[in-house]
């Protein structure tokens, strides 16, 4: 069954923007590249907006796709940043997005990180007792109040998770149980205690575990604001809830109901009002509102046939395109969904089972297995779709030092 996806076709030629990738390519002056549809991205997000209840703000998790125009453009369309380094901070500063609605998750911030992130009132997801006190230490030091929330880690897990974020032993947030602890050890005269980070999972296409998930998040949020006002933190501001919402990536995946999920919220909140009414909720996405937006081009520059099996090789491969390749994750590698575009005229609408490989040295450089394609020439256009997340910033680019990639937002 063909994939199906929201670029437009014209003359049995995919077209973003109302560029051809032919064209695209002429302009970025040859393959590989990423290509990402803008339009799609606004037109994700406001389709979320809508189904967000007033109390519920929508934030970007720039770890996905940080190309600085993409995170540009997004900030028009959203209420805030997540951000995992000094580096994607410093990218979000520059939009329009205020500094306290970018928050500042990671295990392993370095000192200066957080002295950063302080200087320029960023919000810090606490994830350990050590931090807390680094944190302490530097704003004392500085002569300023730190904007801290605490990141908790829940004893529910979030089931059928692509990445599991919680339950259980994790290097990611504090224990529950030592939350009651490490409120006592907040310092008022240093910190302001901005509010709680509770995130789970990630790449769910189940809306009943999110929906489960959900349920718990609030309960333990609804009991954490009680304990944080026992320790006289009265002003909090927001629960982060995370996100977990997933895109499907595979022939057997099915999208996510995502009114279901979003209707369940809405009604959920009702219950805990008398504690979080004045707390805003903010869900985080990343991959969910730009993965189904990217699509990774790249061009045959070699055929040829091994012991039975046709290869096509291509000039681009897993250092551009990690994920793809099944070796970000995958336990048992699955092939993308792709396309073939000719650019020739096909004498006929013959196919071929081909497997697709890049140009590096290493069995693992595999674009797709077994794959029944159109008859393909050198010179074709080889098109992975669902690539606008975790593509070339979560790849080895530098891998064999082979040529500079291209991205361009359309």
């Amino acid at each position: 069954m063909a994939h199906q996806h929201n670029f437009t076709i014209q003359n049995n030629a995919i077209s973003v923007a109302d560029h051809s990738i032919d064209h695209i390519a002429q302009m970025l002056g040859g393959t590989p590249f990423y290509v990402y549809d803008k339009q799609q991205i606004i037109d994700r997000i406001d389709a979320l907006k809508v189904l967000l209840p007033p109390q519920v703000k929508l934030h970007y998790a720039i770890k996905a796709n940080p190309l600085p125009s993409l995170v540009h453009m997004i900030a028009q369309h959203v209420s805030g940043f997540d951000v995992a380094s000094t580096q994607e901070m410093l990218l979000a500063l520059q939009t329009n997005i205020s500094a306290t609605d970018i928050s500042f998750a990671g295990p392993g911030k370095t000192e200066q990180d957080l002295r950063s992130a302080i200087i320029a009132n960023v919000t810090l997801h606490v994830e350990s007792t050590n931090e807390l006190s680094s944190i302490q230490t530097i704003a004392s030091s500085l002569n300023k109040k730190a904007n801290i929330a605490i990141r908790v880690n829940p004893l529910f897990e979030l089931k059928a998770s692509g990445m599991k974020m919680s339950g259980g032993s994790k290097p990611f947030g504090i224990d529950e149980e030592h939350i009651d602890t490490i409120l006592q050890e907040i310092d008022h005269t240093v910190i302001k205690l901005c509010g709680f980070h509770i995130y789970s999972g990630s790449q769910n296409l189940n809306a009943d575990a999110l929906i489960e998930c959900q349920k718990q998040t609030l309960s333990l949020a609804n009991n954490l604001v009680s304990l944080a006002q026992q320790h006289n933190h009265k002003q909090l501001i927001y629960i982060n809830i995370g996100g977990g919402l997933g895109v499907p990536y595979f022939s057997h995946e099915k999208p996510l109901a995502v009114d279901k999920v979003f209707q369940h919220l809405t009604s959920a909140l009702t219950q805990y009002q008398s504690n979080l009414a004045n707390i805003e909720i903010v869900i985080e996405l990343g991959r969910h509102l730009v993965a189904e937006a990217g699509l990774y081009v790249t061009k045959v520059i070699d055929k040829k046939e091994s012991r039975g099996q046709q290869y096509l090789v291509c000039d681009g491969g897993l250092h551009h395109h990690l994920a793809n390749s099944g070796n970000f994750g995958q336990v048992i590698r699955k092939n993308y969904p792709v396309r073939l575009e000719q650019q020739h005229t096909p004498i006929d609408d013959s196919t071929e089972t081909v497997s697709v490989v890049g140009p590096l040295c290493t069995p693992l450089d595999i674009l797709a297995e077994k794959v029944t394609l159109p008859t393909a020439n050198i010179g074709d256009y080889f098109i992975i779709f669902q690539s606008g997340a975790y593509g070339a910033s979560a790849s080895p680019v530098n891998f064999l030092s082979q040529p500079a990639l291209k991205e361009i937002l359309l």
